[in-house]
């Protein structure tokens, strides 16, 4: 049977101009999820939120994209993409409107959640339509290369275009200007695609909606227990213990659906691959450690107070960084190298981007103190996020079917709380730790101290203040760099301990194989030792 044939005449032979509108169409889901991911000042303002809401209402996003992911692409095998892509637009022009008028934090997380089903659905479908506009050999790789670098620099790109807009209106006309962007999105849509395609529709029977509840209820469950579990004081506050309950009890009952049913909506073979588990563990640890680079960006944030766009700017380097080297790691896989070619560098570069930030962080970095290691760090991401997904779904029997790519998403989401979580803490702890460091030299026998002190008390006197209100100024200013200084220390500690983990995950990758080769010539039948 024919593969289906789901664009217009006109644009088959225009394929520049089909990948390009294909990308804008792209955009207007990927656009939506990183809404506001560098910007959450305004959505905090404007809600009267804590900052923890907020980070719960961008991760109700991932929540409702792994829990649509699995199901999507029957949808994907049963309607005719055209309506398919007409519906979900429509439905995501219906989500922006309502997002623009709300005013209620718990209506806005219920929206956050919508919208990640939606951007699930828009993402699979342009993400199949690229794999069908390319030859079959390059399918694979360039479209996801496009879908995969989209995902890890539209937060860039939206942080600068969601930051003009914040800079000039209030924060809900964003929706506006979205809103008009999904209205062209649909536009294209009805120029670009074929009303039939003459595709084979596979009937929808046996969607596990079940499992799909579970996840949701395990995924709005756990994400609730990292986010607040540290401003709570974890298992001594009732609301996490009942969160992490219900999250434990959505996994048990996830988990034996998947055992017990002939159509699983996350098939459990997948864990019967080594090199599944080996390329997942991977995918963890890469996860947890790149995400120290928001440390950078709180820093550019707080400490020496960049405006947006400087920080944008910063974040682009990083960008074009994951760009150059995800080019440069799909050549290789190409040529069919070992994965282990691209591992050794991306975990290289990992470890001297780590320890190179340890060795210069001071309170007044320039932007070119922190373009250099800001770029290593999205080479790395360009060595290893592509590759090591690839890594670990191409081991997979093809019955498994979409549910490698659901886990890789998955142990994202989990990665992301843990690293949320984990640098909470260890903040506080650090924090404190270094603040009674400090505190034990503050005093008038301290000459540092007392000349430092002098000086801020002479400042304030200078400029018109009195005895007694220029004491409390200079109190003031000590406290302030007291607290940076505890802040700049804990963020060294941070950048020592993924630098460590880097390199003991880089000797890992590379003494692996000659350990498992020792093991199968020392367990091999011909090598055992005869039993007397």
């Amino acid at each position: 049977m024919n593969a289906p044939d789901f664009f217009k005449p006109w644009i088959k032979k225009r394929k520049l101009v089909l990948w390009v509108a294909l990308f804008l169409i792209l955009l207007s889901g990927i656009i939506q999820f990183g809404l506001y991911a560098l910007n959450q000042n305004y959505v905090v303002s404007h809600f009267g939120a804590q900052p923890e809401d907020i980070t719960l209402s961008l991760q109700l996003t991932y929540v409702g994209i792994l829990a649509i992911l699995p199901i999507q692409f029957r949808f994907l095998r049963y309607f005719e993409r055209r309506s398919y892509m007409i519906t979900i637009i429509t439905i995501s022009i219906l989500l922006s409107i309502a997002s623009l008028y709300t005013t209620d934090l718990f209506v806005f997380m219920v929206l956050r959640l919508l919208i990640g089903i939606e951007v699930a659905c828009i993402a699979g479908s342009i993400l199949t339509l690229y794999f069908a506009s390319l030859p079959p050999d390059k399918a694979t790789a360039i479209g996801s290369t496009i879908f995969y670098t989209t995902i890890l620099g539209n937060v860039i790109v939206v942080g600068v275009l969601s930051a003009w807009v914040t800079d000039n209106y209030d924060w809900p006309n964003i929706y506006k200007y979205l809103t008009g962007y999904q209205v062209f999105t649909l536009l294209l849509v009805l120029l670009l695609l074929k009303p039939k395609s003459g595709m084979k529709r596979y009937p929808l029977y046996q969607v596990d909606w079940f499992s799909f509840v579970s996840l949701l209820a395990f995924g709005i469950s756990i994400a609730y227990t990292f986010i607040y579990g540290p401003k709570f004081y974890w298992f001594t506050d009732q609301r996490i213990i009942t969160s992490a309950f219900i999250a434990f009890m959505s996994v048990g009952i996830l988990y034996y659906r998947q055992t017990t049913l002939k159509r699983p909506y996350l098939h459990p073979g997948v864990f019967k691959s080594k090199q599944f588990i080996v390329g997942l563990l991977l995918l963890v640890v890469y996860f947890g450690i790149k995400d120290s680079i928001n440390l950078i960006y709180g820093y550019c944030a707080t400490i020496v107070r960049w405006d947006t766009y400087k920080i944008m700017r910063l974040a682009a380097v990083n960008f074009s960084g994951t760009l150059i080297f995800t080019i440069v790691s799909l050549v290789i896989l190409a040529r069919k190298l070992p994965f282990r070619v691209l591992f050794i560098p991306g975990l290289t570069l990992l470890a001297i981007y780590h320890i190179w930030m340890y060795s210069i962080f001071t309170t007044d970095m320039s932007f070119s103190d922190l373009a250099w290691p800001v770029f290593l760090q999205g080479a790395a991401s360009g060595l290893l996020f592509f590759p090591v997904i690839v890594y670990t779904v191409s081991g997979l029997p093809p019955y498994t079917g979409f549910t490698g790519i659901s886990m890789a998403a998955i142990s994202r989401f989990i990665t992301g709380l843990n690293s949320f979580a984990g640098f909470y803490t260890l903040q506080l702890y650090f924090n404190q730790l270094n603040k009674e460091r400090f505190l034990r030299n503050i005093t008038n026998l301290n000459d540092n101290f007392s000349q430092r002190f002098n000086q801020f008390v002479q400042m304030f006197r200078s400029k018109g203040f009195a005895a007694d209100q220029a004491n409390a100024l200079a109190h003031t200013n000590i406290s302030r760099a007291l607290t940076v200084q505890s802040q700049l220390m804990t963020d060294m500690y941070v950048f020592k301990l993924m630098f460590i983990i880097s390199v003991s995950m880089l000797i890992i990758v590379i003494i692996a194989p000659y350990v498992n080769r020792s093991f199968q010539f020392l367990f091999t039948p011909k090598n055992r030792p005869a039993i007397r």
